[in-house]
């Protein structure tokens, strides 16, 4: 397994990202300095529920099931709209994997290799059933959400100072935002166990009501009442 970050590496990249915000590779090291034992926690988690048992018996990689044709699903189905979702956005499933950070820890036990390249390739998955774009404030809204459902603390941080910076350009409503991407976290079913192999083919907004996952209307509001048609079913 890789080392791991230091807190004064993590600390030093925090400061560099403050001083250039476009410095954005400083994220990573952030996330993994701050992120405690968050993953092994979430990990834990994982193995004694149900799905997470399921799952790991399974031999298939959710990145593979994502990369197949997903047009064969009807289009208002979660399916149909992350297949609309990364054809509008120009994405793919794949470019995750590209996006990733280089320097990530990689676990030489399969089990947590897996869940570690699950919880990769399923961010577009979270962006289509949460309904938060990806824009600047979207992206911000879904790192609260993130942060909701892992505990990662670098996440935590990334979205204080994230939300410091956005209230300079749209003032104090970036606070009721970003606290509803929280909120959300909080309340939803939890995300990194849900077989989303087994969900793709039903409707959307039945799968959003299955976990339990209400609409971003405070992030909607904030853009003008504007939804992302990408991730609105047809």
């Amino acid at each position: 397994m890789a080392a791991k970050t230091t807190t004064k590496e993590a600390l030093q990249a925090l400061r560099r990202l403050l001083s250039d915000p476009e410095a954005t590779d400083e994220v990573f090291t952030v996330i993994r300095g701050f992120s405690g034992n968050s993953f092994e926690k979430e990990f834990q988690r994982f193995v004694r529920s149900e799905s997470g048992q399921q799952i790991l018996a399974n031999k298939q990689e959710l990145l593979d099931v994502l990369k197949s044709d997903l047009s064969q699903h009807p289009a208002n189905s979660l399916g149909g709209t992350y297949s609309r979702f990364l054809r509008l956005e120009g994405l793919s499933a794949d470019g995750l994997v590209d996006a990733s950070d280089p320097t990530q820890e990689v676990f030489d036990e399969p089990m947590r290799a897996k869940f570690g390249r699950r919880q990769r390739d399923q961010h577009d998955l979270w962006h289509t059933v949460t309904q938060y774009g990806r824009d600047e404030l979207g992206e911000l809204c879904l790192l609260a959400f993130t942060y909701a459902q892992t505990g990662n603390r670098g996440i935590g941080l990334i979205v204080f100072f994230g939300t410091l910076k956005y209230r300079k350009l749209i003032g104090n409503k970036v606070f009721k935002a970003v606290r509803e991407g929280y909120r959300n976290g909080k309340r939803c079913a939890w995300l990194p166990g849900a077989v989303w192999e087994e969900l793709l083919a039903r409707p959307i907004e039945e799968v959003r009501q299955q976990l339990k996952l209400p609409e971003p209307t405070t992030y909607w509001a904030c853009r003008g009442g504007e939804r992302f048609s990408s991730l609105q079913p047809i």
